[in-house]
């Protein structure tokens, strides 16, 4: 995994509610975990999506213990995030703070019942989309998560864009499409973020989806670093 540069990141999260991490995975990594799709055993569900509703396509939560490479991503993604995360609820008033180290953060979640791995792969075909959505699944939420392009566009898919939608109050919402590359990682904002505007900090509502999939197949690792109850 590249060393990321958080200091870049931090301040494209400010701006933005999300940021590029360019080159995350290799391009062995990332066809290595694709290839995990077909293995039921890694996986604890699969989801279809047309039948929920969700957009059209697949996507599988992994069983605990998870891969190595997942719970690295996991562990070492989060305490980075974690302080963009206590400083982002400071500043909208929110009383939640997380702890530096992912496992603590954990020992909470499964304190209250979730207990359930979140990290999950997507498997997209021509045709398939994934509708806006937050992906929160009790009452701890950790407010950032990562995304990882497991597929390069152009030789393995066409179509299929990342979108993130942001709703302003009082104000029209706004849309960001990441031009991801295979191993570029997503991080962005779950559910809220803050936003400084002229009569002070205010807070905006995001959701993320993926735009219909003209032909080929697209692959994605989702990193999220709460369970679920």
């Amino acid at each position: 995994m590249n060393a990321p540069d958080w200091s870049r990141i931090e301040v494209e999260l400010d701006a933005h509610g999300c940021a590029l991490i360019p080159g995350l995975l290799d391009a062995g990594a990332c066809a290595e975990i694709a290839g995990w799709y077909d293995r039921p055993e890694l996986f604890r569900s699969t989801v279809v999506m047309a039948r929920h509703g969700f957009g059209r396509g697949e996507y599988r939560y992994f069983r605990y213990d998870l891969p190595p490479r997942v719970q690295a991503l996991r562990t070492d993604l989060y305490p980075p995030l974690a302080a963009v995360a206590n400083r982002w609820n400071a500043a909208m008033g929110l009383p939640a703070r997380f702890p530096a180290a992912h496992a603590d953060f954990l020992a909470r979640c499964h304190a209250a019942g979730q207990t359930r791995p979140t990290p999950l792969l997507l498997r997209y075909g021509a045709g398939d989309y994934n509708c806006l959505h937050q992906d929160l699944y009790g009452e701890h939420v950790f407010p950032l998560q990562v995304a990882v392009l497991l597929s390069e566009p152009g030789r393995d898919f066409e179509g299929g864009e990342f979108v993130l939608t942001e709703q302003r109050p009082r104000m029209q919402s706004r849309a960001e499409v990441a031009p991801l590359r295979q191993g570029d990682a997503l991080v962005f904002a779950v559910h809220h973020r803050p936003v400084r505007g002229a009569r002070g900090v205010y807070r905006v509502n995001l959701r993320h989806g993926v735009s219909r999939l003209r032909a080929g197949r697209r692959h994605t690792l989702g990193v999220i670093f709460h369970d679920a109850a």
